[in-house]
């Protein structure tokens, strides 16, 4: 409608002295506003689509490669720990999932052990910049290009913040739009990509680096409290970098295209809110406590987090059988089973964060996904141990590096954490994405899949139930 603006009586007279007979000016005002409203709504009436130029999985160096023993050697040198705590973490770390070359941060392997502020951020930049450069050296975007920036770690927080160490590290414009998102655990990374789509929608010709990561130096934790020894034992080094683009000249460029993200939280539930939370014990050590709630809620929540997706993805037919089930289910008619949509109409790769062994066995059985299906998932943990929101890329990364993505694949990651939220993203490959150099399994892909010895082992629970239902 501003095109009316540049309409003058003049040209109003002009086309009604050439239509060859004379119509009104107020009928010739509204065929042009239509015109005018209709190039207006095919300008800017539809949300740009959303592109995944490339991402980057940072790999740590081999100095910093540990294996489980090394871990309880560690921890029993500088820790507070009792004998029945060492020998729970050895069971722990024995069915974890995790195998023999995950990475500990440096100031973890440091004799004595350094969980200093210095530490951290020490990790925080290796991490960060590691990705950062590499992603900028994939995609050949510059510093100065980038619009918008969303950075997320859990319990490492700096002043300035990490979003601001990202900005001054690569020279990012004044007027770049930055997000510092902290405590928001694993399933921070996909709720970032969220927040990335919505202001790319608003923003337009724009680029947004999204980076998430956890720093763990600062996040061991050292006392006798068995509910808050799991974090000891799975989460690992590491972090990813993603590029987004609403540009339509970036698609050809691009990997995939963004189709939805759905997020779901339950935090308003006090079972919920406390099966993951970061505490103090008695004795005044910090750590993360995880009750046997956990297994339930995120059970739960993923059911919830599946229902709002599914409606998108899933073809007719299967969105009335399911509906049929649960009409059927209501009202009592039959006992039978609750009905779960065929994922593999709707999906091609699935990668669900990878957690500890226990979750990714409730979600395999959850969802009917086979062994197959949960080969990236698995081995992520047993490669790189638990990243917290990194790991969906690092599952990502590990089925691009073995061929499989081809072009028109349907791409489903899902993450779950402390709160308890859940994302999902869903995404279409644009292209097949061959074998690259620039990927953290690219010198051990050939290995795997690699079957875990102790896979068939029983996870042992010793976390404390959390304190209101």
């Amino acid at each position: 409608m501003f095109l009316l603006g540049f309409i003058s009586n003049d040209l109003l007279g002009f086309l009604i002295s050439q239509s060859g007979f004379i119509m009104p000016a107020a009928a010739i005002m509204v065929g042009l506003t239509l015109i005018a409203f209709m190039l207006y709504l095919f300008a800017f009436g539809s949300s740009p689509k959303i592109f995944l130029l490339d991402f980057a999985c940072y790999k740590p160096p081999s100095s910093l490669a540990c294996t489980k023993e090394m871990v309880i050697e560690r921890l029993k040198l500088h820790g507070n720990f009792s004998d029945e705590s060492l020998e729970l973490m050895k069971k722990l770390m024995k069915t974890s999932g995790l195998g023999e070359a995950t990475y500990l941060s440096e100031g973890l392997l440091r004799e004595p052990l350094d969980m200093s502020t210095e530490a951290a951020r020490k990790e925080a930049e290796m991490v960060v910049f590691g990705a950062v450069d590499e992603l900028l050296g994939k995609t050949g975007v510059k510093g100065e290009e980038i619009g918008i920036v969303v950075v997320h770690s859990s319990i490492f927080n700096t002043v300035p913040s990490l979003a601001s160490m990202i900005v001054n590290r690569y020279k990012l414009r004044e007027n770049v739009l930055s997000y510092n998102m902290s405590g928001m655990g694993c399933s921070a990374g996909l709720l970032s990509i969220g927040l990335a789509k919505d202001l790319l929608k608003v923003h337009c010709n724009s680029y947004a680096l999204v980076v998430t990561t956890e720093i763990i130096t600062q996040g061991c934790y050292m006392g006798k409290d068995p509910s808050k020894l799991i974090g000891n034992c799975i989460f690992r080094m590491g972090g990813a970098a993603v590029l987004l683009s609403n540009r339509l000249s970036d698609r050809n460029n691009s990997k995939y295209q963004l189709i939805h993200t759905v997020h779901t939280n339950t935090a308003s539930s006090d079972r919920s809110y406390n099966c993951i939370i970061q505490e103090k014990d008695h004795e005044g050590h910090v750590g993360i406590t995880i009750s046997k709630d956990l297994l339930v809620v995120a059970s739960e929540i993923i059911k919830s987090n599946v229902a709002t997706l599914a409606p998108l993805i899933f073809p007719a037919s299967e969105r009335l059988l399911y509906l049929i089930n649960y009409l059927i289910r209501y009202f009592h008619v039959a006992s039978i089973e609750l009905y779960v949509p065929n994922v593999k109409c709707a999906v091609d790769h699935f990668f669900p964060h990878v957690g500890a062994k226990p979750i990714l066995d409730k979600v395999a059985r959850n969802l009917r996904m086979s062994e197959g299906q949960m080969e990236a998932s698995r081995m992520t943990l047993y490669r790189f141990g638990n990243t917290s929101s990194s790991s969906v890329w690092y599952e990502l990364a590990y089925a691009e590096a073995k061929g499989r993505i081809k072009r028109g694949d349907r791409v489903w990651q899902i993450a779950y954490g402390s709160g308890f939220k859940c994302s999902s993203a869903f995404w279409k490959a644009i292209r097949t994405v061959d074998r690259e150099k620039m990927n953290p399994w690219s010198d051990v892909i050939d290995e795997f899949p690699v079957v875990d010895p102790h896979n068939t082992e029983i996870f042992p629970y010793a976390f404390e139930l959390s304190k209101s239902k």
